[in-house]
């Protein structure tokens, strides 16, 4: 329907030195994902604190990795869980959404994980996978577990800063990453197993109405992360394709990415000096890429006033 966009390679940014591996050994995690093949990290989940500093989650193994500007890797916390987005709060605290135990909170000033919210109604969610958080605090979060076109129950939820958690969206086969758009009205969500992005508008009470596809996308295994820039422009990073892709707010391809380490682009987050660097995980290889991007991405609320 549309010419190809230009397309670029990312670069290199850093990857997880070899000895931070977890080599020779066995994760429930991946023993599912990846049917028991060797999987020493897979990250997912880049974020940015005030400081500048990037952190990514390493999933099978439970860790929180921390990035400094120059590209030094260290571990900054191990525990027992499978963390797959984190983003931070404006208070300094970072929250996790953690497919095996819920949403869960990591305070660096103590270097301690704890949980935050790990069932609704007393029933165990089936797999937290990524959040975002509003202006005013709220935060939106996507429950996927396993769901799919054969099983299409995943949830969209939002959590308000009193504790009210309600559910603002079901019956979705596979919801991943997201992102608000700037006036805060529009949910867009990666649906990974339709292989699309959902346009999920938000009523003056919370509630969603009409929603739709806003971009269907083919190949790979579906959309994963989100990221958006000042214009509303969406950075959609498509796993199995080895390829991030930019799209317009009104949904018109602007820019393909592609990878020059490996196919599992999974999550990206803007960032740099002037935040017109995208960062991109390669999650298989361990691999933080990096590519310049025309306009700013959107401030994190991590860095809100």
């Amino acid at each position: 329907m549309y010419a190809a966009p230009p397309s670029v390679e990312a670069r290199v940014f850093t990857s997880i030195p070899e000895r931070l591996f977890k080599s020779g050994q066995r994760s429930e995690w991946a023993d599912v994902q990846f049917h028991g093949a060797p999987t020493p990290t897979f990250l997912e989940g880049p974020s940015f604190d005030r400081s500048g500093i990037l952190w990514v989650v390493d999933i099978p193994w439970g860790r929180l990795l921390r990035i400094t500007p120059d590209g030094q890797v260290s571990v900054a916390v191990e525990y027992d869980g499978e963390p797959n987005g984190l983003k931070f709060h404006k208070d300094g605290r970072a929250f996790i959404t953690d497919h095996k135990q819920g949403i869960m909170v990591y305070d660096p000033t103590t270097d301690r994980v704890e949980p935050f919210l790990e069932r609704s109604l007393l029933q165990r969610f089936k797999g937290v996978n990524d959040l975002v958080f509003a202006s005013n605090g709220d935060m939106y979060f996507t429950d996927q577990g396993q769901t799919g076109l054969h099983d299409p129950s995943g949830r969209l939820y939002r959590l308000r800063p009193n504790g009210q958690l309600d559910c603002v969206l079901d019956r979705i086969p596979s919801p991943n990453g997201l992102v608000l758009n700037k006036a805060e009205t529009v949910v867009f969500l990666a649906v990974t197993r339709a292989n699309a992005i959902w346009r999920v508008p938000l009523m003056r009470d919370g509630t969603a109405s009409k929603v739709g596809t806003f971009i269907q996308l083919s190949g790979g295994g579906g959309p994963d992360g989100l990221a958006i820039d000042e214009d509303d422009n969406i950075a959609i990073c498509h796993v199995g394709l080895g390829t991030t892709w930019l799209f317009s707010a009104l949904g018109e391809p602007m820019l393909r990415i592609k990878s020059p380490k490996g196919l599992l682009t999974t999550n990206c987050a803007y960032g740099g000096h002037d935040r017109r660097t995208l960062f991109i995980t390669e999650s298989k290889s361990g691999t933080i890429l990096a590519a310049d991007m025309p306009v700013p991405g959107r401030p994190m609320y991590s860095h809100a006033a």
